[in-house]
C-alpha cells in the first residue's frame, strides 16, 4: 500500500513539474515525455483498479516510465543539459546522414526560431547550406557562429575558405589576418593565407606570414614546403632550396620537393646531384613527363646523346602534346630533334592527365626563366 501511494504522489509530481516545464517553455517537444509518464501511470492505475498483482517486469516499466526517466530529464536540465535539443541534433545528423537536407534545416530553424543564440544548430545549419551550394547562406550562419562563441577558430576559417570562393580575395585575407591575431598558431589558417597572398603576388608577405607560422611549428612539412615556394618566387633559390631542403626531412616521400631542389641544383650547374634527385622523382606518376624530360636535357649537357634520345621519347611518349611542345622551344635539342618520336597529331593521342598544383605550375615557370 505503501509503495502504491509513493509511486502515485511522486509520479503526478513529476508530471506537473514536466508540464509546467512545457508551458513556461512553450516546447512541445514535452508532450513526447509527458505522453511516457502517462502511460506508466495508466498501467499502474489499472493494476490498482483491477486489484491485480503486477509482476516485477510490469513494475519495472511504470517505474521507469513515470519516475526515473522524467527525474533523468529534470536533473539534465538542472546541469544545463537540453536533453530535447540534443534529441532534435540527432535528428538533424541522421537527416544530414540519408541527405534529407530540407527536414534537416526545418528541425534547425525550430531550434533556432525559440532559441536564437544555439550555437550547434548555427553550426549545423551552415554545415548544410554549404553542402547545397549557398555560400553566403553558409556565412551568414558561420559568422553567427563567431558571434555566439568568440573562440570558434574553425568557423573563422570556414568564413575565408567561402569568401574565398566567392573570388572574395581581400575578405578571405582580412579574415584569416583576424584569425592568425587571435590564434597565432593556427597553422591551416597560415597556408590558406600564403596561398591567397602568392595567387596575389605578394610575396614578401607571403613570406612574412609564414615565417611567423614556422615559430609555432617548426617541423611542419607544409610551412616549409609553402616558403620555398614563395622564396622561388623571389628568385632567392638559396633560401628555396634550404625550405625546400627542411621539408624533405619531414616528408621524404613528397616528390614535388625533390623535383624542386632538382631544379635548384640544375640551375647551379650541379648536375649530378640534379640527375639523381630527378631519377627520384620518376616514382611519381604525375612528375615522370617533366622528369624524363629534364633528364634528357641533363645528359645533353653532359654529352650523352643516346641516353638523352632515350629519355626524351620517354617523356613524349607520357605526355605528347606537353613535352613536345617543350622541346621543340628548347635549343638544346636540336642536334637530335630527329631522332625523337613526336607525333604529328599531338590533339588525338590519348595524355596522362596530370594533377599539379597551380603553386607548382608557377614554381617551375619562374625556375624555367633561368634553366
Amino acid at each position: 500500500m505503501f509503495e502504491q501511494l509513493f509511486f502515485i504522489t511522486a509520479s503526478v509530481i513529476l508530471f506537473g513539474l514536466i508540464f509546467f516545464k512545457m508551458i513556461k517553455k512553450n516546447d512541445t517537444s514535452y508532450i513526447v515525455l509527458l505522453s511516457i509518464e502517462a502511460i506508466g501511470i495508466i498501467i499502474d492505475g489499472a493494476a490498482i483498479i483491477s486489484n491485480i498483482n503486477t509482476n516485477i517486469f510490469i513494475k519495472i516499466i511504470t517505474y521507469i516510465f513515470s519516475i526515473i526517466l522524467p527525474i533523468g530529464v529534470l536533473i539534465l536540465e538542472y546541469n544545463n543539459v537540453d536533453v530535447f535539443n540534443f534529441i532534435k541534433l540527432a535528428k538533424v545528423k541522421f537527416y544530414v546522414s540519408t541527405g534529407n537536407y530540407k527536414k534537416a534545416k526545418e528541425i534547425l530553424l525550430s531550434i533556432i526560431e525559440k532559441n536564437p543564440n544555439n550555437y550547434s544548430a548555427h553550426k549545423f545549419l551552415g554545415i548544410i547550406y554549404e553542402q547545397e551550394g549557398g555560400i553566403r547562406k553558409a556565412i551568414d550562419e558561420y559568422v553567427k557562429c563567431i558571434e555566439i562563441n568568440k573562440k570558434d577558430y574553425d568557423s573563422y576559417y570556414k568564413v575565408s575558405i567561402l569568401l574565398n570562393e566567392l573570388d572574395k580575395k581581400d575578405e578571405a585575407i582580412e579574415m584569416l589576418t583576424n584569425l592568425l591575431n587571435k590564434k597565432p598558431d593556427y597553422t591551416k589558417a597560415s597556408l590558406t593565407l600564403g596561398d591567397l597572398l602568392i595567387e596575389k603576388e605578394n610575396y614578401k608577405e607571403a613570406v612574412n606570414s609564414l615565417m611567423e607560422a614556422l615559430k609555432y611549428d617548426p617541423t611542419s612539412f607544409d610551412l616549409n614546403y609553402e616558403l620555398g615556394i614563395v622564396y622561388t618566387m623571389l628568385n632567392d633559390f638559396k633560401s628555396a632550396k634550404e625550405y625546400y631542403e627542411k621539408a624533405a626531412e619531414f616528408n621524404s616521400m613528397f616528390y614535388n620537393t625533390k623535383y624542386s631542389l632538382a631544379q635548384i641544383a640544375l640551375l647551379y650547374k650541379e648536375l649530378d646531384q640534379a640527375e639523381e634527385l630527378f631519377q627520384e622523382t620518376l616514382e611519381d606518376e604525375d612528375l615522370q613527363a617533366d622528369s624524363y624530360y629534364e633528364l634528357a636535357k641533363i645528359n645533353l649537357i653532359k654529352g650523352e646523346k643516346e641516353i638523352a634520345i632515350k629519355y626524351a621519347n620517354i617523356a613524349v611518349e607520357i605526355n605528347s602534346k606537353k613535352i613536345s611542345e617543350k622541346i621543340k622551344k628548347e635549343p638544346l635539342f636540336i642536334p637530335i630533334m630527329s631522332k625523337i618520336s613526336i607525333p604529328f597529331n599531338i590533339e588525338e593521342k590519348e595524355e596522362m592527365q596530370t594533377k599539379l598544383t597551380r603553386k607548382r605550375n608557377l614554381s617551375k615557370r619562374t625556375f624555367r626563366k633561368y634553366l
